[in-house]
């Protein structure tokens, strides 16, 4: 222990008779035992060459050569070269998250700049500086409808990402929030049953678009029938589908939040992401996080400061709006060179080629013995029902080289034959021809 803490012996005592324990062994009686290390016998160490080749070694273990038609809620998209070689800039790179006001007006510019871009791209007035992630941006925006309205219930459409929705219970799961989901409409979001579950005490509706199984919707009525009744209304966005779809504020969500992976960012076996929030004007106080403001100096230039700030570090704890508000500066500063890069016709023609890549793999499936494709519409992911349980379906294919979508039973119970798919415009021709092909052989 000496050798990798400062603390002398009698100061470890005084810590653990301090907090009530005798041991140092006991702090972990949290962890069950059958998850604790037995031991750290770690080998001689080795030259630098030779550790270089073993962790290249551990590293070729990750199987990234299937071909991947996996979605929810985190998609394979092409990143421009441009992206990494500004983001890895030092002066960017080694900024990463700005808490103080004094931060670089550099990175102040280029979180407003995001901003701009967040909040013209959802079509709502105001975006904070980014948020954790989608989920706990999903989480804060259901703890923001609860601080305005004082309503303490949530109905939530079963068509919301799982992941999402397991964070924010987990996330309420202390406090006086009650959260009632919404069953489907097989794939679809039922809307008046949404209506018909919402009360006196509803603080807010949530709903995503395009849903988990890919399904789009438009929620214009639904969230107009809301708003007349004072509840706020919450929709998860998936950023590249609005280069086609109908956008957020079109509906007139007051609040819209979405991961920001898609943007520029590699899936990076998860992480890091970044949550996307932009709002109405009414919420731009409860918003949680930072906003960056531009303005004059004394001298007439341009300049950038942090103008919300709603963290503990920064105002009185009971006003705080969130301690999870991280922003994600360095992911949020790849979003914004991936969005001016790609440029208002790149990123529609973007949009378009997976509407397109998803269109000739859902024909193509379509004409396979042995599978139903959901009728809705859809963007790039799309549903089908198979003859055969789908994590065989998945595990067959994954022997010929696809990672092959996502069984809906992982989060469906009930659900066994359906698989959501996916094809982006990284999706080659041949290779979603290629995918048909081994379909059609697992199926016969």
């Amino acid at each position: 222990m000496a050798r990798f803490t400062p603390h002398t012996d009698r100061e470890i005592k005084d810590m653990l008779s301090g907090i009530g324990v005798d041991s140092i062994e006991r702090l972990f009686d949290e962890i069950p035992a059958s998850l604790r290390a037995k031991s750290f016998n770690l080998p001689p160490g080795v030259p630098e060459r030779e550790a270089a080749r073993i962790v290249v070694g551990l590293a070729t273990r990750n199987r990234i050569d299937r071909v991947s038609f996996l979605g929810g809620g985190y998609y394979d998209h092409y990143i421009p070269a441009a992206v990494d070689a500004v983001s890895s800039r030092a002066e960017f790179y080694t900024a990463y998250t700005p808490y103080q006001p004094e931060a670089s007006q550099g990175t102040l510019q280029a979180i407003f700049e995001y901003q701009t871009m967040i909040a013209s791209l959802t079509g709502l007035d105001y975006a904070n500086a980014s948020l954790y992630d989608g989920g706990t941006a999903l989480y804060e925006a259901i703890a923001m409808a609860v601080r305005s309205t004082n309503r303490r219930r949530i109905v939530i459409d079963a068509g919301v990402n799982p992941l999402y929705r397991r964070i924010a219970s987990t996330y309420c799961i202390n406090l006086d929030v009650a959260i009632e989901e919404s069953e489907l409409d097989d794939v679809r979001a039922d809307q008046v049953r949404i209506a018909s579950l919402c009360d006196g005490d509803t603080a807010a509706i949530v709903v995503q678009n395009p849903n988990f199984f890919g399904t789009v919707d438009d929620f214009t009525d639904l969230f107009a029938e809301a708003r007349s009744r004072g509840i706020v209304t919450i929709i998860v966005f998936y950023p590249i589908s609005l280069g086609v779809l109908k956008s957020p504020g079109e509906m007139n969500a007051d609040i819209a939040v979405g991961e920001g992976q898609s943007l520029g960012l590699p899936l990076s076996f998860g992480g890091p992401y970044l949550g996307l929030m932009a709002v109405e004007k009414k919420m731009v106080r409860r918003m949680p996080g930072r906003i960056v403001g531009e303005t004059v100096d004394r001298e007439g230039r341009r300049a950038f400061v942090l103008t919300l700030q709603a963290r503990e570090q920064h105002i009185r704890r009971e006003k705080a709006t969130s301690n999870i508000c991280s922003n994600q500066a360095l992911c949020a500063l790849r979003a914004t060179v991936f969005l001016a890069l790609l440029g208002k016709k790149g990123f529609r023609d973007t949009a378009l080629l997976n509407m397109e890549r998803s269109a000739m793999l859902r024909n193509l499936m379509a004409g396979i013995k042995g599978v139903r494709v959901k009728s809705v519409p859809t963007f790039n992911e799309f549903t089908v029902e198979l003859t055969i349980p789908a994590p065989d379906f998945v595990a067959r294919m994954r022997e010929r080289g696809f990672d092959a979508g996502i069984p809906a039973s992982i989060f469906y119970p009930g659900r066994e034959r359906e698989l959501i798919l996916c094809a982006t415009e990284k999706r080659t021709e041949e290779e979603i021809r290629s995918f048909a092909a081994a379909a059609a052989e697992v199926l016969t």
